[in-house]
């Protein structure tokens, strides 16, 4: 039963990439929905975005072993994300009406800044994407022994299916469709395991005081550690296409900044309900630690609940994954075609824009593959893809929208100096402090250079 039913829904994810289809007219459906969002929809697209695999299997396997202070990354940062995307930045990018990310650097500080961010931003995405792959393959290895490579190409073919049709129409309908599976699935999952839900308080009063620690002990190494936690996601995926996909989409300004506000606080809520299944597996079957930490809430619910149960759990976990993949696929594909490759084909008409676009969904799928085989786990990879938009983009885009004194030269160092610094710190020092270290380096690279501008105004300003 359960191979039919991931069979059957399967087939109406894709059902509903063709039915988007009908809808794209032009490049701008296809990109933006036709910016015609309404509140409801444009709310479920931004809480689907972001509910992945790293909340579901990667921060619930965290959480049973660490207790509070090992999420505070991801359910809080995310929802953090969310909330101050709504407070700062939904206005006034809505009102620039832009089609890609990348367009905002450009138009704010010109085309070399604007190919350098968007080179940055497609690199960001590819760990995301690989992380719901990876995590499909888990699931149809976990319920029908299906090897986890063949799984997560398969994972990676249907995504890319009903977003090469249906573009943002295609991931907005399905997104609608999957936040009602995701809350529905994980509410009746958690409702059955913990014996209708009295097991709940229980299993919170069973735990070590420790277990629900949310601030780092008074030493300076956990405390810088802490804030790395809260902004690797909290401000790494604000400068994100797919963020500025969501807002963009919107029918209004109000639409924009409310959508926002309303996701990420039904994110924090939501995020939680993994979390309690991840702490009933924790106090009552403690086997389950055992596992691959991405497996144990799949095994639990294999397990410990009744077949009914089991379709409504796997039909929310498959919802999650394929509303992050497809929005997450879709992000640097429009920056790739609109950003890096458009600008070369002078007479490129839009229907060729729309089929280039199309053209490099298949490429953005294929690299990530790559990245999902590499062996890494879903957590560590959302992560690092986080990471290197808040090292490299994150000052430029805030100075961007709210410093009268920004221009080329600043915005340049500030993201190379910020990339650097975090790459060597990360992957040759190996050091756990790489993340501040970079996004200080950006911070001070960009006023550095703005101060040295201010105070000879005949030094080259662009480069």
């Amino acid at each position: 039963m359960l191979l039919l039913f991931v069979i059957l829904y399967i087939l109406l994810t894709l059902l509903l990439g063709v039915l988007a289809s009908s809808f794209v007219k032009n490049s701008k459906d296809f990109l933006l929905a036709g910016r015609n969002l309404p509140l409801y929809m444009a709310t479920f697209v931004a809480f689907a975005t972001w509910f992945g695999s790293e909340t579901v299997l990667g921060a619930s396997s965290v959480f049973a072993k660490e207790g509070l202070y090992g999420v505070v990354e991801d359910p809080f940062g995310a929802s953090l994300c969310l909330i101050l995307i709504g407070l700062f930045f939904a206005r006034p990018l809505y009102r620039m009406n832009l089609i890609t990310f990348g367009d905002f650097y450009r138009v704010t500080y010109g085309r070399k800044v604007e190919v350098v961010a968007s080179v940055m931003l497609v690199m960001s995405y590819f760990g995301w994407i690989a992380a719901q792959m990876v995590a499909i393959g888990v699931i149809l290895k976990t319920l029908i022994g299906l090897p986890q490579t063949y799984g997560t190409f398969i994972g990676a073919v249907v995504v890319l299916s009903y977003t090469f049709l249906g573009g943002m129409w295609a991931v907005s309908l399905n997104d609608f469709l999957q936040t009602i599976m995701i809350v529905v699935g994980l509410l009746v999952a958690l409702y059955e395991v913990s014996s209708g839900f009295s097991d709940v308080i229980p299993s919170l009063r069973s735990q070590p005081p420790e277990f629900y620690r949310f601030v780092p002990n008074m030493d300076l190494r956990d405390i810088l550690l802490y804030i790395s936690a809260w902004i690797t996601i909290g401000l790494g995926s604000i400068p994100q296409q797919d963020v500025f996909q969501r807002v963009m989409s919107s029918r209004s300004e109000r639409v924009a900044v409310l959508s926002s506000l309303m996701a990420g606080f039904m994110y924090l809520t939501v995020a939680m309900i993994p979390l309690l299944l991840a702490l009933i597996a924790r106090t009552r079957y403690p086997q389950l630690l055992q596992l691959d930490p991405q497996l144990m809430l799949p095994t639990l619910i294999l397990e410990h609940s009744s077949v009914p149960t089991q379709v409504l759990f796997f039909g929310a976990l498959l919802s999650a994954i394929m509303s992050t993949a497809s929005s997450a696929m879709l992000a640097p594909s429009a920056i790739i075609s609109e950003n890096l490759i458009r600008p070369y084909l002078k007479n490129l008409s839009d229907r060729g824009f729309l089929w280039l676009t199309r053209l490099c969904l298949v490429l953005v799928a294929l690299v990530s593959l790559a990245f999902a085989y590499s062996g890494e786990s879903i957590y560590h990879l959302v992560g690092s893809s986080s990471a290197l938009s808040l090292v490299s983009l994150f000052v430029p885009f805030v100075a961007g929208l709210y410093f009268k004194g920004r221009n080329t030269l600043s915005a340049m160092s500030s993201m190379i100096s910020g990339f650097v610094v975090w790459a060597v710190m990360e992957y040759v020092l190996h050091s756990p402090f790489a993340l501040l270290c970079g996004l200080a380096a950006s911070f001070i690279s960009y006023i550095g250079v703005s101060v040295m501008i201010a105070i000879r105004p005949s030094a080259p300003q662009n480069w």
